[in-house]
């Protein structure tokens, strides 16, 4: 394993495991405060927040498979098993959306039906602003981590924090129309449940399409290939570049390319001009970058 890899590895390590530990905390605090203050809502945020535990699990196991090098198996490395991660992270996204609307409607229908939904007490009101505040700061700290390693499934998981962070602030709003202004604004509890539940769908479902699009080998966007020719042709004797064909492998990128070069050319000189490219290339977009180049002679 590289110095790279392994480095890369105790990141998404350090930042998860930080996430786990904030979560198990919140979560135990927000369950209790939920059943003290006789606040459904809070006590499915807490539900909301044991997801994020699953998916701090989920984001370690895979850490430790995509950071192992290729092997006879894996020619191309396992970085792949992080995007599947990914994929998994969105799921559990999607999944708490549902519960979430589908409560808020069960609330809705109970207001409107008649039926008076129980005036949270205040220490809901505390722990749901308590949770906005300590779940964005996780975010942002995770993002932050995520894209500077470019691990797709570090930054799904910083979703995972915002949507829990997404879904406090409803429960805030909730329970302080419920606490504040009397019966008749109870039902704003799971009106404002209801949009949150569409904000995480929303984000679940960009995660996945992302994650779907790299297993199934969906090109680099053509402004980056755009950019790769322009590398690969930036030496005068490399000519006309083309059968571009490029993805994403986890963090890393692969690409193949076609270059025509002077036929006159030995393969000493030829072989100086490909290794030339593939440095420029990693300069750009790492040292993990994947390259295939074959060169095609023309007559001068």
């Amino acid at each position: 394993m590289s110095c790279d890899a392994d480095c890369r590895k105790r990141e998404i390590y350090r930042v998860t495991f930080v996430g786990l530990v904030v979560n198990l905390v919140l979560s135990l605090l927000k369950l209790a405060a939920g059943v003290v203050g006789r606040s459904g809502a809070m006590v499915a945020d807490a539900v909301h927040s044991f997801s994020d535990l699953a998916t701090d699990i989920v984001v370690i196991a895979f850490a430790r498979i995509s950071a192992k090098p290729r092997d006879t198996d894996h020619d191309y490395g396992h970085g792949k098993y992080e995007t599947l991660a990914t994929i998994i992270i969105s799921i559990a996204l999607g999944v708490v959306g549902a519960g979430i609307l589908v409560n808020s409607i069960r609330g809705i229908r109970t207001v409107i039906d008649g039926g008076l939904l129980p005036r949270p007490g205040a220490v809901a009101l505390v722990a749901a602003a308590v949770s906005i505040l300590v779940k964005e700061i996780l975010y942002r700290y995770t993002v932050r981590v995520g894209r500077r390693i470019d691990s797709p499934s570090v930054v799904a998981n910083a979703w995972h924090h915002r949507s829990d962070a997404l879904s406090s602030l409803g429960t805030l709003l909730g329970i302080g129309c419920a606490f504040f202004l009397g019966d008749k604004w109870r039902i704003a509890d799971p009106i404002a449940a209801l949009i949150v539940s569409v904000f995480i769908f929303k984000i679940a479902f960009d995660l996945i399409r992302t994650g779907l699009g790299e297993l199934l080998e969906q090109s680099l966007p053509e402004e980056v290939e755009k950019e790769i020719l322009g590398i690969v042709a930036a030496n005068p004797r490399v000519r006309e570049p083309h059968n571009l064909r490029t993805r994403r492998i986890g963090a890393a990128i692969a690409i193949e390319v076609h270059v025509r070069m002077d036929g006159k050319m030995t393969v000493e000189e030829s072989h100086e001009l490909t290794v030339d490219i593939e440095q420029r290339l990693r300069e750009r977009f790492g040292e993990g970058t994947m390259i295939a180049i074959h060169v095609e002679p023309v007559k001068c």
